[in-house]
């Protein structure tokens, strides 16, 4: 349930165009719906066909904006990701990533380096709470695609205890936007996200 003193929840998903940022967005929705909820998605921000970052924010429960330093959960789908949503974040933001990089080519027209991924984690553990690196291209790959990535990562989120949404309708909702013989693959990639956060939880 939606548990905090606002009684809402604000997400915050930001990723590269072709990882299913929008597609999340719109499953998280519709669970969130199937609940009872009240929820509200902002308009995309970014170039989602070209591979380029690309964002969109929910509230769960209210029709107010995500407000910067309010986010209760940012999901991002590569590590700079996170990065980039951090003015979204506080103290009590949980932080659920996935640690494959996908490296701009500005970098390499630049000379600049990606950032280690080990210093990512560390700097984020050092200054959040509740931070949840997840290898999601090789549970995407068990369970069959990398396609699948984006259902890792909503796998990931729905183990988070503070996550208001049930495993069951979120499984529903996904059901309900791709074609069934997607179900099974994407059902695989829900429970490799999940258990991959519950035994960090343990």
């Amino acid at each position: 349930m939606v548990n905090n003193d606002n009684n809402n929840y604000s997400i915050y998903i930001s990723g590269v165009g072709g990882q299913g940022i929008i597609k999340t967005s719109v499953i998280i929705g519709e669970a969130a719906m199937l609940e009872g909820y009240d929820v509200v998605m902002s308009e995309i921000h970014g170039m989602s066909q070209r591979g380029g970052s690309v964002s969109t924010e929910l509230k769960i429960g209210n029709f107010k904006s995500v407000e910067e330093s309010k986010a209760d959960l940012i999901l991002a789908f590569e590590p700079i990701e996170v990065l980039r949503g951090l003015n979204k974040a506080n103290k009590d933001t949980t932080l659920i990533f996935n640690t494959f990089p996908i490296v701009p080519s500005t970098l390499t027209q630049t000379g600049e380096t990606y950032p280690e991924i080990d210093d990512i984690v560390k700097n984020l553990n050092d200054n959040f709470d509740s931070v949840y690196p997840i290898e999601g291209n090789g549970l995407a790959i068990d369970a069959g695609s990398i396609l699948s990535l984006n259902m890792v990562l909503l796998g990931a989120c729905v183990a988070n205890d503070d996550f208001p949404l049930s495993k069951e309708t979120v499984e529903t909702a996904m059901k309900n936007n791709l074609a069934p013989k997607f179900h099974e693959m994407n059902l695989k990639a829900i429970e490799n996200g999940y258990n991959a956060i519950k035994d960090k939880l343990l």
